[in-house]
């Protein structure tokens, strides 16, 4: 079995650009399962659904979900609960990183870290998986944890120290984007817009919706 997990993130960023719709061609070429966890479902339909401005991108995913394009990890035997309890470890861990005045910074959300807890079960059952994520920081806590401090300091304009050591908890994991996950889609010809220009679009449109992705790796993914 191969697993794709969702974060909110990059749900939001397909959604919002309108390619929701290539998801179930996706799940059938890719022969696996695609996953969230009620942490994320809450972010991206439950929270949402009673906003007017998200109300539709909300509904567009509760339909994904209802009709089996993404499941919640009950489907494949894994309890909602222990992955809530593992998240709740993660989160700990991650938002006592970096300090900020003397005081702790938290650097990530309950759903960013739960898609990290069902990625640890699945691999603790030998299920190859991967995160759909758009947001750097989890990213770079997984990747270059050591730049943290740099990339804080950046953001808040003021002095973020790195206090943790302990990096190989989150090395583990393994991550693509929404920009991966269309072009893997424009590759398999489930695209329906045709046109020079339109990988080209699909890839700027990803990192203009919040896909951390350089304009240095879009002209790569362009090239291929």
């Amino acid at each position: 079995m191969k697993v794709l997990i969702f974060d909110s993130g990059a749900l939001i960023n397909l959604s919002m650009n309108g390619l929701l719709d290539i998801l179930p061609a996706l799940k059938k070429k890719i022969n696996g399962k695609f996953l969230i966890t009620k942490e994320v479902k809450y972010e991206v339909v439950d929270r949402p659904m009673g906003i007017s401005r998200f109300e539709l991108g909300a509904l567009m995913v509760q339909d994904l979900i209802e009709s089996g394009v993404l499941e919640m990890p009950e489907s494949i035997g894994i309890n909602s609960k222990f992955i809530t309890q593992k998240t709740s470890e993660l989160m700990d861990i991650a938002n006592h990183y970096l300090q900020i005045k003397n005081k702790w910074l938290n650097i990530v959300s309950d759903a960013e870290m739960s898609c990290l807890a069902l990625s640890s079960e699945l691999s603790s059952q030998g299920i190859e998986n991967i995160i759909a994520i758009d947001e750097r920081t989890t990213r770079m806590l997984a990747e270059m944890p050591q730049n943290l401090g740099r990339l804080m300091s950046e953001k808040f304009h003021m002095p973020v120290n790195l206090i943790a050591k302990n990096f190989e908890i989150f090395s583990k994991y393994r991550f693509i984007r929404s920009t991966e996950l269309v072009f893997v889609a424009y590759k398999k010809n489930l695209i329906q817009l045709k046109g020079k220009k339109v990988l080209e679009a699909l890839l700027y449109a990803t990192k203009f919706k919040g896909s951390s992705v350089s304009f240095e790796e879009i002209d790569i993914l362009k090239k291929l």
